[in-house]
Order: structure tokens, then C-alpha cells, then sequence
């Protein structure tokens, strides 16, 4: 396994699962196909597309999205396929021009020093790649030789040009940044300022920041309409709590990203018990500016229902130590159960708030505790 050393142990993952929390699994329920895998691979098989001529009129895209072992082989065919086809051709010239065979001394060959195909091969990887040993050259005697060269360095110019960008976007493609944006391998539902949430921690490895970082989340689930149209895969957005206003985040230090379960949140209705039924997934994506090469990036990662741990809420990672801020990224993951009411947040509502919810409990502790001091003045009445 990759890991930094000094920022995080050698049992943690350097990648979007920053950890390996120990949780209870339910084995009852059969797992759910995943629609974002856990490091941000989306799991969907495109079949049966009859169009395929579309990829071929974006070809520079194409080359950028093969493998690298695809990519490195059609890199060396298209040199390799455009140099013997120019050396076919610069044989054909010095055949046709009698250059093959032995002449006299004020012979004037189209090229000099081209007596077989390996020598009109040899020329025109020459001519391609603008290396000159000195030994073959273009004379004034064949215009078509001219034409040819020139040809020649424009096909050459055009496949440089292709290849390298392609070799250069593989190499800086903005997926290589998301590596080190991580996300917490749980999320949580628990009380925040008196509200049920659903929350999830973020955070960046790199030094270098992420410019107008912005925070995405949707939950995905299958509904029907009103009609009895099945929808496999709803995408709902679920509105994140940020204090400016806008999903946008400094991510300097791993952040607990919150999201309020209110009357129009697809999680309202949702209680402790129905969330272990349940099939949903909350994908998260993570967007933003790479600082140091200005490639907008996105990192990508999701929930399932046993993913979700009701009643525990995220233990601080941020510290400070001589000075300065440390974040200790061994407690990244970790939770801690907390206080939290079972029931739905609709359910919430309806019984008054969170307030209210505290009133049977408190109220039965205070008679309780009535009750203990009223029996121990009886004793010493007794007594």
C-alpha cells in the first residue's frame, strides 16, 4: 500500500479512503450495486452503442482516454508506419530516376546516397525527424523529390504534435491530483445545532491548495412517478450547510462537510431502522482549480446505506502545536457515538423539534430523582 511518511501511517490509504475503520456489517442484506465506486470510478457499462464512428471524429480525446499500453503502441506505429511509408516513396523516386543503378560521375541523383530501400528508409527518418548525417541529401534535380520533402515535415510536424500533446495530457490529467483528495470511508447521521445531519469528512494531502473547491452531493435511489413509471437511478441534489452561502470551501485543513435533514431533503423521512433497508447511495464530488497547473480536477466518491453510521459523529483531527495548526490524519476516520434520537427527522418535526424530544426524558430523570429524595427523608423520618 502507498503511503506519505510523516502525514499518514503505513495502514492507511493514500488514496480517497483515508482509513480502515472497523464497523458492524449486516449480512442479511445483500450488497448494492454501486453507481460511484468508493475511488470514484463510475460503474456503468456502456453496451450496445451502434455509432461507434463518433469517437473516431474526436480523435485526439480518444488517444487521451486509451490505456497507456494502447497509447504507447499507436505512438510508435505512427512514426514507425509514417517513416516506411515516406521511405517507400523516396525509393520509388531513385527507381524512377534511375538512382539505383551505378551511373557515371556526372550523374545527378534526386537523392544522393540512396541505393536500396534501407538506404531510402534510412532517409527518410532523416527527413522526419530532422536528424542530418551528411551522407544523403536532396539535390535540384527532381521536383518531386522537393514536393515530397516538403510534404514530408508537415505530416511530421502534425503527428509530433498529436502524439506529444496526447503523451502530455495523459501524464497531467487532472484525475492524477485527485489521488490525494481523500473522503472519509463513512459517513454519519447525528445532531448538529439542535438539527439532524447527515455529515462526511474531506480532505487534501498536497500542500497546494484547490482553488473555488466546490461540494457536490446527490443521492441516488430508485423511485417511481406518479404515473408507475420506475426510475432505476434518481439523481436528487441534497443542498449542503455551508456559513458563506455557497458550496464553495477552503480546503486547507480536512473539513466535515454538513448536510441538514429538513422537510425537502430525500433523507427526511429516513430513520435509524429504515436506513439498513434502504437502497440509496449519496454520491459526493469534490470540484475545484488545481492551484500549481490551473486543470480544473474532481475526485468522486459514495455512500451506501451500511456505509452510514447513525449516532456517531467525527472526533477532531486539527491541533494546535507551537504555533501552528498540526492535523493528525490517524483520526481522520475515526467516530464516536453520540446521543442521537432514532426516529426519522420527519418524526422529529412532528413531535416538536429536538426540544421537545428531550422533555419525556428529562421530565421522567427529574420524577426519578424526586422519588430517590423523597424516600431518603422518609428513612430518616423513620429512623
Amino acid at each position: 500500500m502507498l503511503s506519505r511518511k510523516g502525514l499518514i501511517p503505513e495502514d492507511y490509504l493514500l488514496t480517497r479512503l483515508a482509513e480502515e475503520v472497523l464497523q458492524p456489517k449486516f449480512k442479511s442484506k445483500p450488497r448494492k450495486a454501486r453507481f460511484v465506486a468508493k475511488n470514484g470510478a463510475c460503474n456503468v457499462a456502456h453496451t450496445n452503442i451502434r455509432e461507434q464512428g463518433r469517437f473516431l471524429q474526436d480523435v485526439f480525446t480518444t488517444l487521451v482516454d486509451l490505456k497507456w499500453l494502447h497509447t504507447l503502441l499507436i505512438f510508435t506505429m505512427s512514426f514507425l508506419c509514417s517513416w516506411l511509408l515516406f521511405g517507400m516513396i523516396w525509393w520509388l523516386i531513385a527507381f524512377g530516376h534511375g538512382d539505383l543503378d551505378p551511373k557515371g560521375d556526372d550523374f545527378v541523383p534526386c537523392v544522393t546516397d540512396v541505393h536500396s530501400f534501407s538506404s531510402a528508409f534510412l532517409f527518410s527518418i532523416e527527413v522526419q525527424v530532422t536528424i542530418g548525417f551528411g551522407g544523403r541529401m536532396i539535390t535540384e534535380e527532381c521536383v518531386s523529390a522537393i514536393v515530397i520533402l516538403i510534404i514530408q515535415n508537415i505530416v511530421g510536424l502534425v503527428i509530433n504534435a498529436i502524439m506529444l500533446g496526447c503523451i502530455f495530457m495523459k501524464t497531467a490529467q487532472a484525475n492524477r491530483r485527485a489521488e490525494t483528495l481523500i473522503f472519509s470511508k463513512h459517513a454519519v447521521i447525528t445532531v448538529r445545532n439542535n438539527k439532524l445531519c447527515f455529515m462526511f469528512r474531506l480532505g487534501d494531502l498536497r500542500k497546494s491548495m484547490i482553488i473555488s473547491a466546490t461540494v457536490h452531493v446527490q443521492v441516488v435511489r430508485k423511485t417511481f412517478t406518479n404515473e408507475g413509471e420506475m426510475v432505476p437511478l434518481d439523481q436528487i441534489d441534497i443542498q449542503m450547510d455551508n456559513p458563506v452561502g455557497t458550496n464553495s470551501i477552503f480546503l486547507v485543513s480536512p473539513l466535515i462537510i454538513s448536510h441538514v435533514i429538513d422537510k425537502n431533503s430525500p433523507l427526511y423521512d429516513l430513520s435509524a431502522a429504515d436506513l439498513q433497508h434502504e437502497d440509496i447511495e449519496v454520491i459526493v464530488v469534490l470540484e475545484g482549480v488545481v492551484e500549481t497547473t490551473g486543470i480544473t480536477t474532481q475526485a468522486r466518491t459514495s455512500y451506501l446505506s451500511d456505509e452510514i453510521l447513525w449516532g456517531e459523529r467525527f472526533v477532531p483531527t486539527v491541533s494546535e502545536e507551537e504555533g501552528m495548526y498540526a492535523v493528525d490524519y490517524s483520526k481522520f476516520g475515526k467516530t464516536i457515538k453520540v446521543a442521537t434520537p432514532s426516529c426519522s427527522a420527519r418524526a422529529l418535526d412532528e413531535a416538536g423539534g429536538l426540544e421537545r424530544f428531550k422533555l419525556p426524558e428529562s421530565s421522567s430523570s427529574g420524577a426519578s430523582i424526586r422519588r430517590r429524595i423523597l424516600k431518603h427523608q422518609h428513612t430518616k423520618d423513620i429512623l
